[in-house]
């Protein structure tokens, strides 16, 4: 674990600022024997942020619930254990906002509400809408604020609470089941699949840069896919490997895409 390491891993100058600035947060957590936590980090970033820190011991990833996409990396002294994160006083709290059911705004309603309010996108993670309500997380630094500010998304008027972060309501996501076999399991063929085009168009949505695998960018179309793995391409969509079967007579593989609608 070396601060050097920083100028390896970032990209660019972006990059090099916010590893700085984890590095100084999770750094004068280890050496004075505290909690530590960061900002809300996308997958990318908190690749990023495990290539700088290692294996560091005490650091685990979290962002309210098992499966979130958008999470803090923490730091928790051998004298505590990751289940104090759920507690009164963790890093991040969960709010639901209520609402109209007939309104049904959606996730882009809500963060884009939340930036219009002067929230720096840092300091939200998963935002998980429901029928009538939706649960977010936040910071705990600015849930007050939050709380205080927040009145509508859109048109839709909103009335908030904070609840306890065992009890966040994370609704399953819709989606499309498409059966298929492929010739292989290389990225550009799963787009193919998954979002039902060309797979020489969907290699130009990979080589353009379009393309993430669990969050991280990825521009190689013959990048192979595990089961479980999820693709998201910008202008498309997101879908999922969700089963790799076995082989056919001819020698293709089966699979089960799952693709979020």
């Amino acid at each position: 674990m070396e601060r050097r390491n920083i100028e390896k891993i970032a990209k660019n100058s972006e990059d090099r600022l916010l590893l700085a600035k984890l590095w100084d947060k999770i750094n004068a957590g280890i050496r004075r024997s505290i909690p530590a936590n960061t900002c809300f980090l996308s997958p990318r970033e908190l690749e990023m942020a495990r290539f700088l820190f290692g294996d560091e011991p005490g650091l685990c990833a979290f962002g309210g619930y098992g499966d979130a996409e958008r999470k803090m990396l923490c730091y928790l002294p051998d004298y505590l254990e990751a289940d104090s994160l759920y507690e009164d006083d963790s890093p991040l709290v969960c709010l639901r906002a209520e609402f109209f059911e007939g309104d049904a705004p959606s996730h882009r309603d809500f963060l884009g509400a939340l930036m219009g309010s002067g929230i720096a996108r840092e300091s939200v993670g998963d935002i998980c809408v429901g029928k009538g309500s939706c649960d977010f997380f936040v910071t705990a630094e600015i849930a007050p604020y939050v709380i205080q500010n927040f009145l509508s998304a859109g048109r839709t008027r909103l009335h908030l609470k904070q609840v306890p972060l065992k009890d966040a309501q994370i609704p399953e996501p819709e989606v499309k089941e498409i059966k298929d076999t492929l010739a292989s399991l290389r990225l550009d063929s799963v787009i193919s699949s998954g979002f039902r085009i060309g797979r020489s168009l969907a290699a130009q949505y990979v080589t353009a840069g379009k393309a993430a695998i669990d969050g991280l960018p990825c521009e190689k179309p013959d990048k192979a896919i595990s089961e479980g793995a999820k693709v998201s391409v910008r202008g498309l969509g997101k879908i999922k490997l969700h089963h790799v079967g076995g082989n056919t007579k001819k020698g293709r593989i089966s699979v089960v895409i799952h693709r979020y609608v």
